[in-house]
């Protein structure tokens, strides 16, 4: 019983003490202390939910500053250093805290430029008590002593370098969401880009030359296969079963043709990508024996590992063929009476090719 006794005081103790600790950490000692901004500002927000129009703007406006006194004052009472600097924890955590309030907006309240930016202004923050000397009542300014101003040069210095690869990280995530075909590059010759996973589009190529007996596996871009796989269709449509006569006059005149066509399906289908005016269509017309072979192009204009770029190409053979006028039946022996028509057959997959588009015939 005496034994259950010294444990129920052991418990009691141990609980009192946790109470202890946080009622000191929470009750304020006094009217001015970091509690008191930490509370004035969850005040503030508090009433900005009820508040409207401008009104709500300025009580949380309040509220941001309450919160970046509060919490700067509490962490740099006793501050804990970011190991291998002069840099209190603390004011890394106010930095954030004052970019996102200078950065950040109500509908996406961490933006790029609150990440980049958090670096510079928390080494700002760091430096600024080294120029400001004095007691709570009365402050002035100083230059500081040459051997602290060398850190804080190097401090500062060292957080902008930082915020500038963070900048340059949010850079490429722009640029390769808005030209996803840079993604199908080589990029073993970069010395800042590091591919972390393969793009899915695989194209395999024959082999070039006798002594290549392995074909060649190829990453094809995504848009410039869709470009091609859309103009083959559009073309399909335009001049599948067409009078013969039609046809030839759309041949003489393909370059107009193929282009209005691309630049149609470049709006609809690359119309969220900036990419879309880097990506141009051509064709290649040649007569054959049994009629034409239009070779259509989608041609990349932007940059490129290559020296002279790439482009895709799909070839469709354009045959004519003889319909009947009386049974509407297409037929391959000539008949009395009958109109010619087109018959137009496309390549099922795009041909990935490296190099500068064949000249204009």
């Amino acid at each position: 019983m005496q034994t259950l006794f010294k444990d129920a005081l052991v418990f009691l103790k141990f609980f009192t003490g946790i109470y202890e600790g946080i009622r000191k950490f929470l009750l304020p000692p006094k009217a001015y202390s970091w509690q008191t901004f930490i509370y004035l500002s969850a005040y503030s927000w508090t009433l900005s939910f009820l508040a409207v129009g401008y009104v709500k703007s300025v009580i949380a406006f309040l509220g941001w500053l309450f919160l970046i006194a509060g919490t700067a004052w509490y962490t740099t009472d006793d501050p804990l250093r970011v190991p291998g600097t002069f840099m209190p924890v603390g004011a890394v955590i106010t930095g954030f805290l004052v970019s996102v309030f200078a950065f950040g907006n109500p509908e996406d309240v961490i933006t790029p430029r609150t990440i980049i930016l958090w670096p510079t202004i928390s080494a700002i923050i760091t430096a600024l008590p080294d120029f400001i000397e004095g007691t709570d009542i009365k402050t002035t300014a100083k230059i500081p002593k040459p051997e602290i101003r060398e850190k804080i040069i190097v401090l500062v210095a060292s957080c902008m370098l930082l915020s500038c690869w963070i900048q340059f990280y949010f850079v490429m995530e722009n640029w390769l969401t808005q030209y996803p075909s840079l993604l199908t590059d080589n990029f073993e010759r970069s010395t800042f880009v590091v591919r972390m996973a393969e793009p899915n589009i695989e194209l395999t190529l024959e082999p070039e030359t006798e002594t290549q007996t392995k074909p060649e596996v190829q990453k094809v871009p995504e848009n410039g296969v869709a470009i091609l796989d859309q103009l083959q269709i559009r073309v399909e449509q335009e001049l599948n079963k067409t009078p013969w006569s039609q046809v030839e006059r759309w041949l003489l005149d393909a370059t107009k043709e193929v282009t209005n066509l691309g630049n149609q399906i470049k709006n609809q289908q690359l119309g969220q990508y900036e990419e879309r005016k880097l990506w141009r269509v051509e064709p290649r017309v040649a007569n054959i024996k049994s009629g034409y072979v239009l070779d259509l192009l989608s041609i990349w204009d932007g940059p490129s590992s290559n020296p002279k770029g790439y482009y895709l190409q799909k070839s469709c053979r354009i045959e004519p063929i003889a319909v009947s006028t009386t049974t509407s039946q297409a037929t391959t022996s000539p008949v009395d009476e009958k109109n010619t028509v087109a018959e137009i057959e496309c390549d099922r997959l795009s041909k990935f090719i490296a190099g500068a588009p064949p000249a204009r015939r």
